[in-house]
């Protein structure tokens, strides 16, 4: 056996080493190019770049940008009793072409297959082998297969009619140039077809204006408003909230809204629990072909809904879920609690003066 002493080897691998040509820009360049593919979309930014936000409530943008701190991500607050918005932080995201709603497409079929008498509050679905689920249980926990197979029991079709008539696949907003309205398929998607549409919003492409308008009509009883974001001080003063139109969807609320509430108490939305101006909400998280992506949308207060705020996450990290976004939610509420932006704040005013306008 021959055995190179160190003087020898350290010369050996010095004469080969000196033979490999160096690293150029371009390979350089190469690699720094892979290495961002396979990141892909960022975790973290900062999420206020571009934003122009001179007219939105300073309270609640503050407190937005609070909660959502360094993550890559979105916040649209709204008044659910009059479409306003009051702050959009990160506005090139909110106003994009929009993303898969994940499990936040979960209350749209709760309110079909209530509509349809396919489930009442009652109904037990058999989700395991031993393992059966209600509604509100099934929105607690976002279990999925509860909601395929309400999929499967209405079909494409009737699906497609509530979802459309809540307001996925248009705009969602009043003379907002920059907003795009989503998409919606006008066929069952390849991948699971109404069955997955029903549990992870396959197929579809919802934005943070379209998700928090759907929820502000959960909250006030089933008024569509146009979502109407002032940019001027007399846009402000001179603000009229504009109906789109009005669902008779109120008798159905209840169990919807049980099922929000449980999902924050204890199950997948706990984590933006908070004591004084109780949330209601729903969580979503799975996967486009970019990133992860993490919803949260929710009310408060449950009685006198105050505001609608709606988060959305996108990254590659663990951390992009919707639990994470409940959590942003949490901080912005309980931000907003201490600068006591609910006090005064009353319940609706039935006699507030509306101007109806058609639908796009």
């Amino acid at each position: 056996m021959y055995r190179l002493n160190g003087a020898f080897l350290g010369a050996l691998l010095i004469s080969i080493f000196s033979f490999a040509p160096p690293a150029t820009s371009a390979v350089v360049a190469k690699a720094t190019t892979h290495r961002a593919r396979v990141r892909g979309v960022p975790t973290f930014v900062d999420s206020t770049l571009g934003d122009n936000a001179t007219f939105d409530d300073p309270v609640v943008r503050q407190a937005a940008i609070a909660g959502l701190g360094h993550y890559n991500g979105s916040v649209v607050a709204v008044d659910p009793n009059t479409g306003r918005i009051l702050s959009i932080v990160n506005q090139k995201l909110a106003f994009s072409s929009g993303y898969i709603p994940c499990s936040t497409i979960k209350p749209v079929i709760a309110v079909a297959a209530l509509e349809e008498s396919v489930i009442t509050r009652d109904t037990m679905i058999k989700v395991a082998p031993r393992l059966y689920l209600n509604l509100v249980e099934a929105l607690a926990h976002s279990n999925n297969a509860f909601f395929e197979e309400l999929g499967r029991r209405m079909g494409f079709e009737t699906v497609s009619h509530y979802a459309r008539l809540l307001g996925l696949g248009e705009l969602a907003g009043y003379d907002l140039a920059e907003e795009q309205p989503g998409a919606f398929p006008s066929e069952p998607p390849k991948n699971g077809g109404v069955a997955r549409m029903s549990s992870f919003g396959e197929g579809i492409q919802i934005t943070p204006l379209q998700l928090a308008s759907l929820v502000s009509t959960l909250a006030n009883g089933g008024t569509i408003y146009y979502l109407q974001y002032p940019r001027s001080e007399g846009e402000i003063t001179n603000f009229q909230p504009r109906i789109k139109r009005k669902l008779d969807i109120e008798s159905l609320l209840p169990d919807v809204r049980d099922g929000m509430l449980a999902a924050v108490l204890y199950g997948t939305a706990r984590l933006s629990y908070l004591d004084d101006e109780q949330a209601l909400g729903k969580t979503g998280t799975c996967s486009d072909s970019a990133s992860r992506v993490g919803w949260f949308v929710s009310y408060a207060d449950q009685v006198h809904p105050k505001i609608v705020i709606a988060v959305l996450m996108r990254g590659h990290g663990r951390v992009v879920t919707g639990s994470m976004a409940a959590q942003i939610a949490g901080r912005i509420y309980r931000r907003l609690d201490g600068e006591n932006y609910f006090v005064g704040k009353s319940a609706p005013n039935s006699n507030l003066s509306a101007k109806t306008a058609a639908a796009h």
